[in-house]
């Protein structure tokens, strides 16, 4: 059956269509008798997907043309919710808790639209539950004589789980549990839960990165066909193996990656030729060797998209056996790689290339430490340890700054924020928290895979063959704007373009070293979209790049996974067929936008997780005065960041009482009546610590 998705969805956004029945859309198609089975599955799905809607009558439409939104639903602690609309630049609509039907937080919902006030907010109810996003709930429970409930600890979760006594299965009152759902909650009634798992007290070591462990869902154990599967793969490379693979052992290569990674996707080598010219290659696990489409490897590493990296521990997209050993490029051992060879001039332009699968034996594993000691600090110590390789790295530093200066000149946006590095002791508590460094070492990895990925990206974009990229939007002109509003109050005369990522990046130039620097950094930030994963090559704002993917991280991200498999496709058949074409069409499409959900899943558990670890530092500071700035103004206070340590609490205007303060949020300040004080945005605040809340994940400071 020829017949897409597409096509159906390309009718349906037609502006003479109407709904139509089932019986009209196959008359209208011509979907014979044979094909209705196929049809009417395809139908379902895109039900089932949202990106179709039934109404009454039993007719089909598209959810935008019938004042309906499909999305995803972001609860509030109070009950209500926002559905953020699966169309990008569709504002979010405001679900009153009398309209919640049941749902949610973060559900995929119908909801329709009812009404907007004066602002132009959106209002409306939910009308269906297209995915319920949770099966199991993760809190506190409270036991009593006739039943319990389980607290959830996220809080946007706004229903308790009410749990029969004959389910409670050993739970003591005040353990941290884990309750799967048996009834989803109704307008008038709680979920209904058996308890399927005790983790222990909320005392317990470690028991903060189970809890999101949990609560994401996140797998930690590999299923036996699995396991099975990878412990059947050849522990070392055979000669066998290496047919048709060019041969670069005895090329200088190393890895540079943190002193606790293990996983060593990728390694580099150069050379600089008496013409001033640049010869870099860039090695990449080739773990689509070892893991076939359809394989149980294969299926597992699809449904977890992405490893997630944890202070205290990794949850790999593959079993350690290929994760840290088979595929890893580690030192002094043969392993298969696909090859990015790129000649680059004097001036950093790349002026050819050649893509290539091979075979490396990485001469040594450099961590990002030692390789600033060697080229910041000139540690004779490391030098000398070290001396072989002291002319690759000066080559490589050469290198990376022309790279990084081609790049910044075409406008590329580099937020050079400052990211919590999480101190544990042995029992996994949080002992310290300080600045991690981003020092040269990581700036030449950096530009020599953004490198890798663009030339890749180029590449690929040539051929005739559906491709995943990594994409990144321009920013909502709107929010622009505001940012423009914000930055003019602050005597910021220079006006940001959305369509301009050079103008993004002059603002960040002029910025550098002043005070205010790292707020605007996040809150230009938060102005722009995310990137992700799409067949459609529409660039990369941030990078001011036309052709980008991702290629250099197979071992712990499924899209670079699919890309090698896509090159070695294209290499070893000029001409791929049509039927071949569409059919990758589809299944990308599909993997890009899964990768991109879980991605973002794994990135909101590691963010979880790191807010615990500084909630658990913070337990024994009640008093302590720190020095922070305000990251965030609403009607209720302020927020503010320690400086030393980025831990953000909030002071209440409730605490503030030597004046009544008004909220005006086009300047984002607070400003008093009677003393004219005004706390701003990005202003330098003493605090102290007044109050942690483990339970509500919330820090409480006071004026000093």
């Amino acid at each position: 059956m020829e017949l897409t998705r597409d096509d159906i969805l390309k009718l349906m956004q037609d502006k003479a269509y109407r709904p139509l029945l089932l019986k009209e859309l196959i008359g209208l198609f011509n979907v014979s008798r044979k094909e209705r089975p196929v049809f009417k599955e395809m139908i379902g799905d895109m039900l089932e997907k949202g990106l179709i809607v039934k109404i009454r009558g039993d007719r089909y439409g598209l959810p935008g043309k019938m004042n309906l939104i499909t999305g995803v639903l972001q609860g509030h602690p109070d009950g209500y919710g926002f559905v953020k609309s699966d169309l990008e630049g569709e504002a979010d609509l405001f679900v009153p808790k009398r309209n919640m039907m049941g749902a949610m937080h973060n559900d995929r919902v119908v909801a329709r639209i009812e009404s907007a006030d004066r602002g132009g907010r959106l209002e409306g109810r939910i009308i269906r539950i297209l995915e319920r996003f949770h099966s199991r709930i993760v809190g506190r429970f409270e036991r009593g004589k006739n039943f319990g409930f389980v607290i959830p600890s996220d809080r946007k979760i706004s229903h308790d789980i009410y749990i029969s006594p004959k389910l409670f299965n050993k739970a003591k009152d005040g353990d941290v549990v884990v309750a799967k759902i048996i009834t989803y909650p109704q307008k008038t009634r709680n979920p209904e839960g058996e308890i399927i798992k005790v983790l222990g007290r909320s005392s317990t070591p470690g028991i903060d990165t189970g809890m999101i462990i949990e609560e994401y869902e996140l797998p930690t154990e590999f299923p036996e066909d699995v396991i099975t599967e990878a412990k059947a793969l050849p522990g070392e490379v055979a000669e066998s193996m290496l047919k048709e693979r060019v041969d670069l052992r005895t090329l200088q290569t190393v890895t540079i990656d943190g002193e606790r990674a293990k996983d060593f996707d990728d390694a580099v080598s150069i050379e600089k030729l008496p013409d001033g010219r640049f010869r870099l290659w860039v090695h990449i696990a080739d773990v689509s060797y070892y893991v076939p489409w359809g394989s149980e490897l294969d299926n597992e590493s699809y449904n977890r998209g992405t490893s997630v990296y944890l202070p205290d521990r990794v949850i790999p997209m593959f079993p350690e056996r290929l994760s840290n050993h088979i595929c890893s490029l580690n030192p002094r051992e043969d392993r298969l790689t696909l090859t990015a060879e790129m000649m680059f001039d004097g001036n950093g332009n790349r002026i050819n290339y050649k893509i290539y699968e091979s075979v490396i034996n990485s001469n040594e594993r450099m961590t990002y430490t030692a390789v600033k000691e060697i080229l910041e600090d000139e540690d004779s110590k490391i030098i000398s340890r070290y001396s072989d390789l002291i002319e690759t790295f000066h080559l490589m530093r050469e290198l990376c700054l022309k790279l990084r200066a081609k790049r910044m000149g075409r406008g590329s946006i580099d937020f050079d924020l400052p990211e919590p590095e999480i101190i544990l002791d042995l029992q996994s508590k949080t002992i310290n928290i300080v600045r991690s460094e981003r020092n040269i070492a990581h700036q030449i990895i950096e530009e020599f895979m953004l490198a890798a990925n663009e030339t890749i990206a180029q590449h690929m974009g040539n051929k005739e063959i559906p491709f995943i990229y990594r994409v990144h939007e321009s920013p909502d002109e709107d929010k622009i704007t505001e940012f423009n509003e914000f930055m003019e109050d602050l005597g910021y005369k220079f006006k940001l373009n959305h369509q301009q990522p050079k103008t993004f990046q002059r603002l960040l130039n002029k910025l550098e070293g002043k005070t205010e620097e790292t707020l605007i950094n996040q809150l230009l930030l938060r102005s722009m979209k995310q990137a992700r994963y799409s067949t459609e090559n529409i660039g990369h704002f941030g990078l001011a790049s036309q052709h980008y993917t991702h290629f250099t991280s197979p071992i712990r991200r499924y899209p670079d996974l699919i890309v090698h498999r896509l090159i070695k496709e294209v290499s070893k058949n000029r001409r791929v067929k049509e039927d071949r074409r569409s059919m990758l069409d589809a299944k990308l499409k599909d993997i890009a936008k899964h990768s991109s959900e879980r991605e973002r899943l794994s990135m909101e558990a590691e963010r979880e997780v790191v807010e615990l670890k500084k909630l658990e530092f913070m337990q024994d500071k009640i008093g302590s005065e720190y020095d922070g700035v305000i990251s965030g103004v609403v009607a209720f206070g302020f927020f503010v960041e320690l400086e030393d340590i980025l831990v953000e609490g909030l002071v209440r205007v409730t605490s503030m009482y030597d004046d009544f303060y008004r909220f005006e949020e086009r300047q984002h300040r607070l400003a008093g009546d009677r003393t004219d004080k005004v706390y701003r945005l990005g202003d330098k605040v003493r605090v102290r610590v007044d109050k942690v809340d483990m339970e509500k994940r919330k820090i409480d400071f006071i004026l000093a």
